[in-house]
């Protein structure tokens, strides 16, 4: 078990509670709306969290925070660093009823991986940051299609949020803050099939201009 020094225990007995009621306070006032694609057989993509589990999806991270109040309290498994960083967001995205499933998709990729197929085989919901933790911004990595083999998983979905007002850091992702009482288009493209990472980039850039050309 990792070693805590006195002033990161204080921090994680503070920070992710009160990190998990600024989540629900700023999500109590936004607005959602779905854009969801036709597939090649003429359906309607549904929400992925009207999908039961277990499925996988994959994100970009700079929209961790636009999502994280929607689909609070689904269970659903999401990859998270096994560093101090990623410990204060693993015990806040608890209090919101996520998952964590703990790794890296860098150092402890291996293990990251078998701790989200373990999650998939018990049946949640998984997802990825396509382009997490550290980049580039919006260029998806292998992980997700790994995942999707672990599992035997024969199809990924994709999803992106965009709020219509919002702060962006000056951060390697141009992670996104949402401004209270904005509205949050995600977008639903098509499912892509698991064997290849750049049908999932596809998909992904479809899904961002999708919410962009609304």
């Amino acid at each position: 078990m990792q070693a805590f020094t006195r002033k990161q225990r204080l921090l994680l007995a503070v920070v992710p509670p009160l990190a998990a009621l600024f989540i629900r306070v700023l999500g109590a006032t936004l607005r959602y709306r779905d854009l969801n694609a036709v597939d090649e057989a003429g359906h309607t993509v549904p929400v992925g969290i009207e999908i039961p589990g277990p499925v996988v999806f994959a994100f970009w991270h700079r929209t961790l925070l636009v999502c994280a109040h929607r689909f609070r309290n689904k269970g659903i498994a999401i990859l998270i660093s096994p560093s101090f960083d990623g410990e204060l967001i693993a015990r806040t995205v608890e209090y919101l009823g996520f998952y964590p499933a703990r790794g890296s998709s860098s150092r402890s990729g291996a293990i990251g991986l078998r701790n989200m197929a373990e999650a998939y085989n018990a049946g949640h919901r998984t997802a990825i940051t396509a382009d997490g933790p550290r980049g580039p911004n919006m260029i998806a990595k292998p992980g997700v299609v790994q995942l999707a083999e672990l599992t035997g998983a024969s199809w990924i979905g994709t999803y992106y949020a965009l709020p219509s007002r919002r702060w962006e850091l000056k951060s390697w992702d141009r992670f996104m803050i949402p401004k209270p009482f904005s509205t949050v288009t995600f977008t639903w493209p098509a499912h892509v099939a698991s064997d290849d990472i750049t049908k999932v980039q596809a998909a992904l850039d479809q899904a961002v201009a999708m919410a962009e050309k609304k």
